[in-house]
């Protein structure tokens, strides 16, 4: 039987990393639910032992159920029939497999329903279920919008809300208009209060809503009348059974056909204000924006393994002049470094989602009771840690998956432009990841001042101050000038006080802080697990070394007066 965590060795390695014990005594408040819920861990390793049950659960559903699934549900899609979305069949199947294994809600509280997880275990759910099929990822992982509601939300809303998603309910953010793609400051989707009814009244269009005919909808709108900027915008809660909201069309779209992408139209439908007034985009939608991404980062590692998994396959069983094309350096090369990118990406998306845990985590026990000194430290200290990787693992990420899927047609040659081979409906379904929830080039936005403050050279130097195998010392003696490199832009363009400069080779800067954090990551694998990384080390730091170079000459020879030539 296929199974899509017990095959990929390398998610259980990143599951058992030490920081876990850190993230679960935290996420468990010492394992207090023990004598409140059968299913609840006792310790530590009962909780491990748990995240790893339930990874094979979903990896023998995605293997034996989705993945099968995936071609008929990209050829049928969704269809849109009086203001309503109903799912392709093998989709609907797909979501009935998920339900019944008690796969919603993972992160929420055991006692809304949920299974308490911290969000690395849930990520790499939301991985496995990408690499079977991207489309329905973003249907089954937009349950994680319950996070921004628990977060900002009252207990009244808790208590009605969250239960159903763990029920299995779905969920959509609809921040987008046809005005407003990434500037979300521009929506004006309006939000009048109805004093008679005490609720809000939600009037306008909404554009490219993912599963867009959900049964909770997140919405940005408009709650003060006269103003143009952020600072008018509000977030509430829309619930499907209240009516008001019809879908004016699926978007025909290039990939990801499993996920209905819709046009929705409000027409005075009834909503609830989710926290405070004016708070909408400035604070909700950056927490669920930096969610999403996380989410993005991980549907796109999941994709990077499929069309690595394609394309390996191909090249050990099609011969050419007498051998397998594997044999044949073009080839490996490209596999080798498709296995690097793939690896060293991972690497970076756990580290992450490993961050975002003990900050959140922190937060939600400073609701509960005033934080120790130490713990103030310590969520100040990851909540940073968080917000500087979160736009290096999506925009990364996201870039390496279009790679990848690039790179598998290509060792597929012609074959690979045909629509029975799967590696061209993972290309197709790849294209998106670097464009929503913030393209790269947002991505390189909100990581530049980590750029500009030191921040990832700070990381750096940490990093290298981490023992690595004697086998792997050569590589780290190369990062560390990777990262001399990397400062020396930096500190150049800093000099320069030319903000279109530095606008100019921000996504140079990014690339480069991006590549020489996923080096030291891997070589501190390939150190603890060199059966699974140590060949994947090697690639990398050549393929980084290469990347560092490039954008180095680059920005060393440019002059300020040379911008004119690019306008």
């Amino acid at each position: 039987m296929a199974n899509f965590y017990t095959e990929v060795p390398e998610l259980k390695y990143h599951l058992n990393n030490s920081m876990m014990e850190r993230i679960c005594e935290l996420k468990e408040r010492g394992y207090q639910d023990k004598d409140k819920y059968d299913y609840a861990p006792q310790d530590y390793a009962d909780a491990m032992d748990s995240f790893d049950k339930v990874l094979e659960i979903t990896g023998e559903i995605t293997g034996e159920i989705i993945a099968p699934n995936a071609e008929g549900v990209d050829e049928e899609g969704p269809h849109c029939a009086n203001g309503r979305v109903e799912y392709a069949s093998g989709t609907k199947q797909n979501l009935d497999a998920m339900v019944k294994a008690g796969l919603n809600g993972m992160t929420m509280p055991r006692r809304f329903g949920g299974l308490n997880f911290p969000i690395t275990p849930y990520t790499m759910c939301a991985e496995i279920v990408a690499a079977a099929d991207a489309g329905f990822g973003n249907i089954w992982s937009l349950q994680d919008c319950i996070e921004t509601l628990y977060e900002f939300g009252n207990e009244d809303q808790h208590s009605r809300f969250i239960p159903r998603i763990c029920a299995g309910e779905t969920m959509s953010m609809d921040l987008t208009e046809p005005d407003a793609g990434s500037d979300l400051q521009s929506v004006m989707l309006k939000a009048t209060y109805d004093e008679a009814n005490n609720c809000w009244r939600l009037n306008g269009v909404k554009r490219f809503i993912t599963n867009g005919d959900a049964n909770l909808h997140l919405v940005l709108a408009r709650s003060e009348e006269g103003t143009k900027d952020g600072r008018g915008l509000s977030m509430f809660i829309y619930d499907k059974n209240e009516g008001g909201v019809d879908v004016r069309r699926i978007e025909n779209k290039l990939g990801i056909h499993g996920s209905p992408t819709c046009e929705l139209v409000y027409k005075n439908a009834k909503a609830e204000l989710c926290g405070d007034r004016k708070l909408g985009l400035i604070k909700y939608v950056m927490a669920l924006m930096n969610g999403a991404r996380l989410g993005i980062a991980a549907q796109s590692v999941g994709l990077s393994q499929a069309a690595y998994n394609e394309g390996l396959a191909y090249a050990k069983d099609r011969k050419q002049f007498g051998k397998a094309i594997i044999e044949f350096p073009a080839v490996y090369d490209m596999l080798a470094i498709m296995k690097a990118k793939l690896n060293a990406g991972r690497s970076l998306l756990y580290q992450t989602s490993r961050y975002v845990d003990i900050y959140k985590a922190l937060d939600d026990i400073a609701r509960e009771r005033k934080l120790t000194p130490e713990e103030r430290q310590e969520q100040k200290k990851y909540a940073k840690l968080a917000d500087a990787f979160t736009p290096l693992a999506k925009g990364m990420n996201s870039e390496y998956a279009n790679q990848n899927a690039y790179d598998s047609i290509q060792i597929h040659g012609g074959s690979g432009f045909m629509l029975e081979y799967a590696c061209q409906r993972i290309y197709r379904d790849a294209r998106i990841t670097s464009i929503y929830e913030g393209t790269t080039q947002l991505q390189t936005v909100a990581a530049i001042r980590y750029v500009t403050n030191g921040s990832y050279a700070t990381t750096l130097r940490d990093y290298e101050q981490v023992p690595c195998s004697e086998e792997m010392q050569p590589l780290m003696d190369r990062i560390k000038e990777m990262a001399n490199k990397f400062e020396a832009c930096t500190n150049a363009v800093k000099e320069a006080q030319n903000q279109e400069l530095l606008d100019f080779v921000a996504r140079r800067l990014y690339e480069m802080a991006a590549v020489c954090i996923m080096s030291h990551l891997i070589i501190q694998d390939a150190t603890r697990a060199p059966e699974l990384f140590a060949k994947s080390a090697l690639v990398y730091v050549n393929y980084a070394e290469a990347e560092v170079e490039k954008h180095f000459n680059f920005i060393r020879k440019f002059k300020a007066e040379e911008l004119e030539s690019y306008r």
